[in-house]
């Protein structure tokens, strides 16, 4: 079955970008593009993607207020937030609105991993912003030690664990394991149950809070 997926970016350039790499891939079906988001949940409950790749700076309503109003109206719905920008208080933004993930838009071929991840439950970012996420994590004063809990976690599950934490890729983790993308993506959902988690940064701020690795 193929992942349905609508596009919010006000950059016709950027939109047929996308267009062009999602009709590359069979797995994908591109069922929406939009210019901006302020009808986004009219829209996203129209034509009803798995999806949505949303840009942040558009006019009338930006991303992440959009993804704000999504997550309350579409909960279902995922949303990976595609910009330019890196600086932390977007990303932290972005994340506590409900995205399952931050990609920039300087590493377009990854958006196929992408969607694939976040429609097999995982939170995908661009390494760089990974650290980003983990050095907030590092630095908030509201962050206090947990006392450690077994997990259950195996071997192979706590060195993906451990290459999640230091930013890795889903592709990267596979090439620096030597295994399958599928088996990342097999272990890393493994991780996310045995954590109890549902995103990206509470996997990693769960693996330091509780030393996990």
């Amino acid at each position: 079955m193929s992942i349905k997926v609508a596009i919010f970016d006000d950059n016709k350039n950027i939109r047929n970008s996308i267009i062009l790499l999602l009709n590359t891939d069979p797995e994908f079906e591109l069922v929406g593009t939009f210019a901006d988001a302020k009808n986004c949940v009219e829209n996203v409950l129209s034509c009803r993607p798995d999806v949505v790749l949303m840009d942040i700076e558009m006019p009338g309503i930006n991303g992440i207020e959009a993804v704000a109003l999504l997550k309350r109206e579409a909960p279902n719905v995922s949303v990976i937030i595609q910009t330019v920008f890196e600086d932390e208080d977007r990303i932290f933004d972005s994340l506590k609105a409900g995205a399952s993930g931050y990609i920039l838009k300087t590493c377009l071929k990854e958006l196929g991993n992408a969607i694939k991840e976040t429609q097999a439950g995982g939170s995908p970012m661009t390494p760089w912003v990974a650290r980003k996420v983990l050095n907030m994590i590092y630095q908030s004063k509201e962050t206090k030690r947990q006392p450690v809990t077994e997990y259950n976690l195996t071997v192979k599950e706590k060195e993906v664990l451990t290459h999640i934490v230091n930013g890795l890729s889903y592709k990267m983790i596979a090439a620096e394991m030597t295994i399958s993308y599928e088996t990342v993506r097999s272990h890393v959902k493994k991780i996310y149950e045995k954590l109890h988690v549902a995103s990206l940064t509470e996997v990693v701020a769960k693996a330091i809070n509780q030393h996990i690795v």
